[in-house]
């Protein structure tokens, strides 16, 4: 056995394994021992021959909420997932049976401190969604005013905590008996999967969220997200305004035809730019049970559980991506993709570029059928890490987001234009970057530095004009070892010229052998007898000198 795990976890292990079994990773279950978990059940389990991608998802699906959710995170690492394997985990569905009302109520009176009844002036006992951490229900205040209370599930936080400590146990064994796992660092995607589970339980960081994201985008009245009424919002309710409306997915020709399509699209378009390039905090998944269309024809984002932030440092090089992506320039998109990404120490840059340069020409060709922004940084992104380099997290959620955004704007109009909304966002985006940072705080922070950087080049000028009176002056720049390369010379010398004291000696006894003299061993000339015996002997001690140094070296 190659791994000890748990045995209160043996039918996870079980699931997982059966499970990488079936859908093509029977290489990396054996070499770190799984397989050897399923027992008799091995016989049982067969590799699909032409695995589809919504198979993968269904699986997910019947394994409980952790691997639900863990999908849907896997949707945003476009270095580790093909696209038709991201599209269909985008689609997983978080639909679950509801949990019984007394259940919920339960919940209600331990948040609050009192009952259902009592906090609210009516509530729908039938859930108008139910997902797998929590349920949501229509409710009313004594205003008047519509809700939409949605309810963590009791208990699911202990058991996501098992499951998580399943996958980390999984991910350390596969990181450290497999070369694959390692280098796409299974344990960091499980540690970061932690991490996003544990917010998504807390749901005063999604009203946090949903608050955030209403100010941003102040700016786009054609957008609405539903705020969260604080004093009736703890960790384990939310409780928010109620939105009316339906799937954008599920418009039909005569909805489309009483709506301004185009112009929706290009504001929801122009709207996660911002997000993108300005603000820096973007709602991470808007996948069509995500995005409605309200009775009043705007557009609601829901469900701000997931959100991804972007530096100040990559904004500008992400909008520059994305325009070389669109214009067709392969050279200026992988050298801003290099500067962006983490390369790896076998990143192989070249192989690397060649990719870029023919999904670029590709996406070029498609044009006229149809232009798929999202799906060309996911095909980066996974060239990315084919090739040894990390692309940073906020670019595959960005690939991801920008993927459903290309279904979304189609939905509400046909021929609707993705990256042209881009290129006719770009300059107000610029614009507004510029006017970021000449704003009075990064003003005052850069005099702030330009005095600090005056206050200190007197002091440095005069210690470096000592240093040259004084001829103190040093310059010291690292190439290699050069000590440990001369010994290393020292020793291929030496070794050399052994050889070659040991040659002659051979040579020499050689030689002597046809002299006869009166001192003999064992019948022959002593001397040459003598000269061979040390030759043998210094022989032996070079190959053991040899051996010895290079197992060291190793």
């Amino acid at each position: 056995m190659k791994i000890s795990l748990k045995p209160q976890h043996l039918k996870r292990y079980r699931q997982i394994a059966s499970m990488m079994l079936r859908f093509g990773f029977s290489e990396l279950v054996r070499s770190s021992g799984l397989e050897e978990l399923l027992g008799e059940d091995l016989g049982r389990v067969t590799q699909r021959a032409h695995p589809k991608p919504e198979e993968f998802a269904r699986e997910l699906e019947s394994m409980g909420p952790t691997f639900v959710k863990l999908g849907q995170v896997l949707s945003t690492r476009g270095d580790l997932i093909p696209v038709e394997y991201i599209k269909a985990l985008t689609s997983l569905q978080d639909d679950v049976e509801a949990v019984p009302f007394d259940q919920i109520e339960q919940v209600v009176l331990e948040e609050f401190g009192q009952g259902v009844a009592k906090t609210f002036l009516t509530f729908d006992p039938t859930p108008v969604a139910a997902a797998s951490l929590g349920q949501v229900h229509k409710a009313t205040f004594a205003d008047g005013r519509e809700v939409a209370v949605k309810v963590q599930r009791p208990g699911v936080r202990a058991k996501l905590a098992d499951d998580l400590d399943v996958l980390d146990e999984v991910a350390s064994t596969l990181e450290t008996l497999t070369q694959f796992a390692e280098r796409y660092r299974f344990k960091s995607i499980v540690d970061e999967f932690r991490r996003t589970l544990m917010r998504e339980l807390d749901y005063r960081t999604e009203a946090d969220n949903l608050t955030t994201l209403a100010r941003n985008l102040a700016d786009f009245p054609e957008l609405l997200v539903p705020q969260p009424v604080a004093d009736f919002t703890t960790a384990r309710v939310l409780t928010m305004d109620f939105v009316n409306g339906r799937k954008i997915t599920e418009l039909t020709d005569e909805d489309r035809a009483g709506i301004d399509g185009k112009h929706l699209a290009e504001q929801l378009q122009n709207a996660y730019m911002k997000q993108f390039c300005i603000d820096g905090f973007f709602h991470a998944d808007p996948h069509p049970g995500n995005v409605m269309l309200t009775g009043d024809g705007r557009i609601a984002l829901l469900d701000l559980g997931m959100v991804g932030r972007v530096s100040v440092e990559m904004r500008e090089r992400l909008l520059r991506l994305l325009i070389a992506l669109g214009e067709g320039r392969p050279e200026q998109a992988a050298d801003l993709a290099v500067k962006i990404g983490h390369p790896g120490s076998d990143f192989k840059e070249r192989e690397f570029r060649d990719r870029i340069k023919t999904i670029v020409n590709a996406y070029q060709g498609a044009l006229l059928e149809g232009v798929e922004l999202g799906r060309v940084v996911m095909d980066l992104a996974r060239s990315a890490g084919d090739t040894g380099m990390r692309p940073p997290s906020e670019l595959t959620m960005i690939g991801k987001a920008l993927m459903n955004l290309d279904e979304l704007g189609r939905s509400l109009a046909p021929d609707f234009d993705p990256y042209q909304a881009i290129r006719r966002s770009a300059i107000p985006l610029v614009l507004k970057m510029l006017r970021q940072s000449t704003s009075p705080a990064s003003l005052l922070g850069r005099v702030l530095e330009v005095n600090e950087f005056a206050n200190q080049l007197p002091g440095r000028v005069n210690k470096i004009l000592d240093r040259v009176a004084e001829n103190r002056l040093e310059f010291k720049v690292q190439t290699i070892d050069e000590k440990e390369l001369i010994q290393g010379f020292q020793k291929v010398a030496n070794r050399i010229a052994h050889g070659l004291v040991l040659g002659s000696m051979i040579v020499g006894a050689a030689m002597l052998m046809g002299i006869k003299t009166e001192f003999t061993i064992f019948g022959y000339p002593g001397f040459a007898i003598l000269l061979f015996i040390a030759a043998l002997g210094g022989g032996v001690a070079l190959v053991w000198d040899i051996l010895r140094h290079d197992r060291r070296t190793k």
